[in-house]
């Protein structure tokens, strides 16, 4: 791909979001939705404006890093004991039960056992993008509900983070198995050992030295993040997780909200891509062929996701009104789930169908869902002025 090459693709897929992006809001959907929608129209099996996705899968892969140094960096020490706590017995039931749920759609319409487990794996995640996104800030962020949400889905995000090590692990081949496993046990500790010790000793008092240079502190983070996901591939592990914990380890500091809230702009452009990226994967040939499966996968997880949350909430002591609202809050797939049939397909854990049937099923249930949560429940962008609370 030429320099003129990516400056059109730049032009068609951010030109092109920003006119689906808008008729997305007007019709109060999730704007990676109409990313998705973008690149499965003009992607190679669509309209084929874009034709080579290669370079762009590379470069979107960066805002897969972003995302999760995000999420690291939003996990203190303290913080993870304190969501361990409260939330770790109900987002393990629910995954126990989201990924029977899941596996067992695909066994039922023939496919391998390895694709139903990686299938499986990706429907037990929630999205963290559309739950933060229609929590009203002023409202919810500082209430139960709230609260019960957030932790929810930052549990959900560590258990994303073991799957794409898993997926990573599943994807070598015989001969690789053993450096594999031997990477998990010795490289995956080193290097957490390593990041922290390196933030306590250098990072940080680079970070107090020049607090003043907003500039430098943007480029020691971006820098950070982008060393530690290399030396983890170097490690045999995923650039993905380097990028977690690079974000663990600075989750301490006394500027991480800051560092958070100034890479986000960055982080989204890239996910623009990434989500365009996935759409242009999807092989819109092949939907017409797996549609029941994709019918019925959706159907389950928007029948099953709600039903057990509310079930192990109020189990937990949780009010039943609460607990429904959590329930059909994180009542979706996830963009994890996008990513785990990204991975997979690339390590040839997934074939294209059961790869297109996760995908659609996947923006099948972000679209139905948010239509639910946006007639129900207070968000930022209800129709009804009563239910819209910023």
């Amino acid at each position: 791909m030429t320099g003129q090459d990516i400056l059109h693709s730049f032009f068609l897929i951010f030109s092109g979001a920003a006119v689906i992006a808008t008729a997305a809001l007007y019709t109060r959907q999730p704007m990676l939705v109409a990313y998705i929608v973008l690149g499965a129209l003009a992607g190679p099996y669509g309209m084929a404006f874009v034709d080579d996705t290669a370079l762009l899968s590379g470069i979107a892969e960066i805002g897969i890093i972003f995302l999760l140094f995000l999420v690291g960096l939003d996990l203190p020490t303290q913080k993870l004991k304190n969501m361990l706590g409260e939330s770790l017995l109900t987002a393990l039931g629910t995954t126990a039960v989201f990924f029977s749920a899941g596996g067992l759609v695909m066994l039922s319409f023939g496919f391998s056992m390895t694709e139903a487990v990686i299938v499986g794996i990706g429907v037990t995640f929630s999205s963290t993008i559309l739950g933060v996104k229609l929590l009203p800030t002023t409202v919810l962020h500082h209430r139960h509900v709230g609260e019960i949400v957030i932790s929810l889905l930052l549990v959900q995000d560590l258990l994303a983070i073991v799957a794409l090590i898993l997926i990573g692990y599943l994807g070598g081949s015989a001969e690789q198995d053993g450096t594999a496993l031997l990477t998990l046990t010795l490289g995956l500790p080193a290097l957490i050992a390593g990041a922290l010790a390196t933030v306590k000793f250098a990072i940080l008092p680079l970070l107090q030295r020049f607090d003043d240079f907003h500039e430098y502190i943007f480029l020691l983070a971006i820098g950070w993040c982008l060393a530690i996901a290399q030396v983890a591939h170097m490690c045999g592990l995923s650039y993905e997780v380097g990028g977690f914990i690079a974000g663990v380890s600075l989750a301490t500091s006394p500027i991480a909200q800051y560092i958070a809230n100034h890479l986000k702009p960055l982080r989204d452009f890239f996910l623009v891509m990434f989500f365009f990226t996935v759409g242009a994967s999807i092989n819109l040939q092949v939907l017409s062929s797996v549609w029941m499966p994709i019918a019925a996968l959706a159907f389950v997880i928007l029948l099953i996701k709600p039903w057990t949350f509310t079930r192990l909430l109020t189990m937990q002591g949780e009010t039943m009104s609460s607990a429904k609202e959590v329930g059909l809050r994180l009542g979706q797939a996830s963009e994890f789930s996008l990513l785990v049939s990204y991975m997979a397909l690339n390590a040839s854990l997934l074939g294209a169908k059961s790869a297109a049937v996760l995908q659609a099923a996947t923006v099948l249930t972000l679209l139905i869902n948010s239509y639910l949560v946006v007639s129900k429940y207070p968000n930022p962008i209800a129709a009804d002025p009563a239910l819209r609370r910023d």
